[in-house]
């Protein structure tokens, strides 16, 4: 994992965690689909992500504690990718760029829950983050 950054600007440093494409459709689809294997990233990602690219970003994220890794109980080849506290503080910047999204471009159209929890507010944002602790972290967190 990289420890020096190009600047000490914190815009920078979060572009350089998260500044490709891959990354925030990674994270888009593990928050709001609830894809947490590898395949399910793979097959279901709608922009048609690379096997070599999904196994890259995977790993960058859990080196960022981002996501974390773990073997799936109900499966023993598979491993399940659980967002950490780190990852759903990224919650409201999603929700902030798909509202810039629907707002300034024209084939943009903000769906299902995305649209529910902006037009929700803030109670509604902070128990969707809730429900996704209960969900990825552990019970003992």
């Amino acid at each position: 994992m990289r420890t020096s950054h190009r600047s000490e600007c914190v815009i920078n440093q979060t572009v350089e965690v998260l500044g490709d494409q891959w990354t925030l459709l990674v994270i888009r689809d593990i928050v709001f689909v609830n894809r947490r294997h590898f395949r399910e990233l793979l097959t279901q990602s709608l922009e048609g992500i690379a096997s070599n690219i999904l196994a890259d970003r995977l790993r960058k994220l859990v080196e960022q504690g981002i996501i974390t890794k773990s073997d799936d109980p109900t499966h023993k080849q598979k491993a399940i990718y659980s967002l950490t506290e780190k990852g759903i503080a990224l919650v409201p910047l999603l929700l902030e760029m798909a509202a810039w999204g629907d707002e300034y471009l024209p084939t943009s159209k903000l769906q299902g829950l995305a649209r529910t929890l902006k037009e929700g507010g803030p109670e509604l944002r902070a128990e969707f983050m809730d429900e996704l602790r209960k969900t990825h972290l552990p019970a003992s967190a």
